[in-house]
C-alpha cells in the first residue's frame, strides 16, 4: 500500500500503538492553516468547553465530513490517508475531524482515555480506528503535549466512566499501566504529526504556559468496519483522497475557503454521555 511508512514503522506502530510522523506539512502549509483556523469566527463559535475538573476548561470545535475547504485538503491529502490506510491495512474513511482549542494559561487537561472507549457506543464492532494529530503549534510539555502509554493498545478496551464532562478509562487500570508501560509525550513542532491505535491510551496536560496549543485531529475508521447502527458520526462514506498539492492551492484560494460544517457537541455527542457514572 501506498505512504509514508516504512515496513519497519507499520510493525512498529501495532507493537507500539502510535508512530510520529516529523514535518508532515510544510511550515507554509501550516501557516495557511493557522492563518483560516485563528479568523474561522464559526469554528470559534462552535467550540464546546468542557471543564477538566481543575476550573480550566478544553476547547474543541467538531465536524463530520472533510468538506471542499483548507481543512478538508488536510484531512483528505493523500499523504495522510494513504498512510493511516497503510497503518490499518485496507480503505478508511473518514470519521470526524477536530480542532482542539487549548489556549495560553488557560487551556485545560484531558484525562486517560481511548478514543474506542468513546466510539464503542456508536457502533463500532472493532477497533479499527486511527488518529491522526497534527501539530498547529508547536507542542510541549510547558503547554500540554499529548502524553501516550506506549504499547496500552494491547490491553483492549477499558471501561470509561464520564466524570464531570469528561470521560476517562478506569483510573485502577490505568494506574497499573502506568508502572509497566513507557510514558511518551510526544512533543512536536508545528507541522509533524502522531498517528494512533483507537485503543492506545493517551492524555493531555493542562496548558500553564503562554503560548497555544493549538491541534488538528483528523479520526478514520476502516471500510469493513462500518457501524451497525446510526450515531452522530458517519457511517461508511467514500473519501475522495486529494494531491497534497491541493492544500496550498485552495489556502491561497479566498474564494476555494470554503467552510466545513460543524457539529453541535453539546447537543448531538451521545459517545460520552452514553456512559455511566461509576456511582
Amino acid at each position: 500500500m501506498r505512504g509514508r511508512f516504512s515496513p519497519a514503522e507499520v510493525v512498529r506502530y501495532h507493537d507500539e500503538g502510535y508512530l510520529i510522523c516529523r514535518g508532515l506539512f510544510t511550515g507554509e502549509e501550516i501557516s495557511l492553516l493557522v492563518e483560516v483556523a485563528r479568523n474561522d469566527h464559526a469554528l470559534d463559535q462552535a467550540a464546546s468547553a468542557l471543564d477538566d475538573g481543575e476550573g480550566n476548561a478544553v476547547r474543541l470545535s467538531l465536524w463530520n465530513h472533510p468538506g471542499d475547504g483548507v481543512y478538508g485538503m488536510v484531512a483528505r491529502s493523500e499523504r495522510v490517508v494513504d498512510s493511516v490506510e497503510q497503518l490499518i491495512g485496507e480503505e478508511v474513511y473518514h470519521y470526524h475531524s477536530k480542532m482542539i482549542l487549548k489556549d495560553a494559561r488557560t487551556g485545560g487537561a484531558w484525562a486517560w482515555h481511548q478514543d474506542y472507549g468513546y466510539w464503542y457506543q456508536n457502533g463500532l464492532l472493532f477497533p479499527d480506528l486511527c488518529s491522526v494529530m497534527i501539530a498547529v503549534d508547536a507542542a510541549t510539555k510547558e503547554n500540554g503535549c499529548l502524553q501516550l502509554l506506549k504499547g496500552s493498545h494491547k490491553m483492549g478496551r477499558l471501561n470509561h466512566i464520564l466524570s464531570g464532562e469528561q470521560a476517562g478509562a478506569e483510573r485502577e487500570r490505568v494506574g497499573e499501566a502506568e508502572k509497566r508501560l513507557e510514558l511518551i509525550h510526544a512533543e512536536m513542532e508545528a507541522g509533524d504529526a502522531v498517528f494512533f491505535h483507537a485503543n492506545t491510551l493517551h492524555c493531555s496536560g493542562a496548558n500553564h504556559s503562554e503560548n497555544s496549543r493549538w491541534a488538528m485531529i483528523c479520526c478514520y475508521n476502516a471500510a469493513s468496519n462500518d457501524p451497525y447502527k446510526e450515531s452522530h458520526h458517519p457511517g461508511y462514506t467514500k473519501l475522495h483522497k486529494v494531491g497534497d498539492s491541493e492544500l496550498l492551492r485552495v489556502g491561497r484560494s479566498d474564494q476555494a475557503r470554503s467552510a466545513v460544517e460543524f457539529a453541535n457537541i453539546d447537543a448531538d455527542d451521545e459517545s460520552a454521555r452514553g456512559l455511566g457514572t461509576g456511582e
